[in-house]
């Protein structure tokens, strides 16, 4: 193993977590809080003080008239469009009285991923409103693919929100296993439309994330203190390999929580990769700088809008709890901390950075030759490992051959010698017969 280095990346699990201490997971998009906190962080103060009067602060009586007409006029076009989208809160509640308690049971009895049995569960003739609601809220929302990206956001949490009201009576884990079934016929649908928008800045933000990336090709495993088995592992001898290709297959996906699947089984294979190169448990520092080593090696395709797409149009829970959203809050730390990486962060000087930036060093020829001395001395100790144990196995069966040959020499002794003894009382007895032969021949 490399010598141990002081690790430019380390982040803690309390860093991880919402700035607001509610115990959901943070995100940097969000600025550290989780999604829930962020929306109430960024919601106008119009919408919280619309039936609320104006105090006295000084600010003109006609400026805060105009303020809270503002506001209001505000509140009465978004509450247009919601209604728009799916009718007025009224018509959810009668719905969702008039769904049969069994059609309910069906919903709560669906396996995790089994999408089949969700939509035809959903095309059943009980599931008729549900299924008209899905159609036109799809039908709307690509009729008014234009709106920007944000408010197409909102309006999508919206629509997941009311929907799940439909399952007010079951647990709240099941809720959720069905709203990802929701999610995903909604999204993937959806895809076209809202995934890297025109009214966004997802496409210039993946150029120079991809260029940064690219920029980056020089960091060895050595730099980021990455640990790697002694002795190469499989056809390639990268331990992290399938780890790159898991990474690399989120972005054929539609769903966000597919997407998430695939983030979820990179940092998996990340785990069993070090499982492999350490012989100690990996801790945050290993697995953290693992994934930066992963996502510089891979670059994968529009990472910042398949990031922004997960953020933007995933379920909440996905994202602030559970394994998923750990997973996810630690890739877009390694993004954070590949956009800002610098030299200190690789524990070497600015000049030297820069000189590898601008290719006027390449470290990795070095580092290759280290790597191969490591390397060879390494294979020399097992060498001289495995020679030394062929020694004493050559000695214990020399002790043994010389053991068996004096075992095989006593035993062949004692059957000669037994042997002869055999033979003389043969010929004894037949020196006797034929004597007494001879005796019955005189006498007659």
């Amino acid at each position: 193993m490399w010598p141990y280095k002081q690790r430019g990346i380390r982040v803690s699990q309390q860093e991880l977590l919402c700035k607001n201490s509610c115990g959901f997971y943070g995100n940097p998009a969000w600025q550290g809080y989780c999604s829930k906190c962020w929306r109430e962080k960024t919601r106008p103060q119009g919408t919280n003080s619309q039936e609320s009067r104006p105090n006295n602060d000084g600010t003109p009586v006609t400026f805060s008239k105009f303020e809270e007409k503002k506001s209001a006029e505000k509140g009465r076009r978004i509450h247009t469009m919601r209604r728009l989208f799916w009718g007025s809160p009224s018509s959810t509640k009668e719905e969702t009285s008039e769904i049969d308690p069994d059609t309910i049971k069906a919903f709560q009895s669906l396996e995790r991923g089994n999408f089949c049995g969700f939509i035809k569960l959903l095309r059943s003739p009980p599931c008729q409103r549900m299924q008209s609601r899905c159609t036109a809220f799809l039908n709307t929302i690509e009729a008014y693919h234009s709106l920007p990206v944000q408010k197409q956001s909102e309006i999508v949490l919206d629509f997941y929100q009311s929907f799940a009201t439909y399952f007010n009576g079951i647990p709240e884990s099941q809720i959720h296993h069905v709203m990802e079934h929701v999610e995903k016929l909604v999204m993937s649908r959806l895809h076209r439309w809202v995934f890297c928008h025109d009214s966004s800045d997802d496409e210039q933000r993946d150029l120079t994330l991809q260029r940064r990336i690219r920029s980056l090709n020089w960091v060895t495993p050595e730099m980021l203190d990455v640990p790697f088995p002694d002795t190469p592992t499989g056809v390639a001898g990268d331990p992290f390999l399938p780890a790159i290709t898991a990474i690399i297959e989120v972005d054929p996906k539609r769903a966000p929580q597919d997407k998430l699947a695939c983030v979820s089984k990179c940092c998996q294979l990340i785990f069993q990769a070090l499982s492999i190169s350490n012989s100690e448990p990996a801790n945050a520092d290993d697995f953290l700088s693992a994934l930066v080593y992963v996502l510089l090696k891979a670059n994968p395709p529009r990472l910042h809008s398949n990031m922004q797409y997960v953020i933007r149009f995933g379920l909440p829970h996905s994202l602030m709890a559970g394994e998923s959203g750990y997973f996810f809050t630690n890739l877009s730390c390694a993004v954070a901390f590949i956009e800002n990486l610098d030299g200190s962060s690789l524990n070497m000087s600015p000049e030297e950075f820069e000189g590898y930036m601008l290719r006027q060093s390449a470290p990795s020829a070095a580092h290759r030759r280290k790597h191969a001395t490591e390397t060879t001395h390494l294979l020399l100790e097992k060498l001289k490992s495995r020679q030394e144990s062929l020694d004493r196995g050559v000695e214990a069966l020399s002790t043994q051959m010389t053991q068996w040959m004096e075992t095989v020499t006593a035993q062949l002794d004692e059957t000669t010698s037994k042997f002869a003894l055999v033979q003389n009382e043969i010929n004894a007895q037949t020196q006797n017969s034929s004597s007494a032969q001879e005796t019955d021949g005189t006498d007659n």
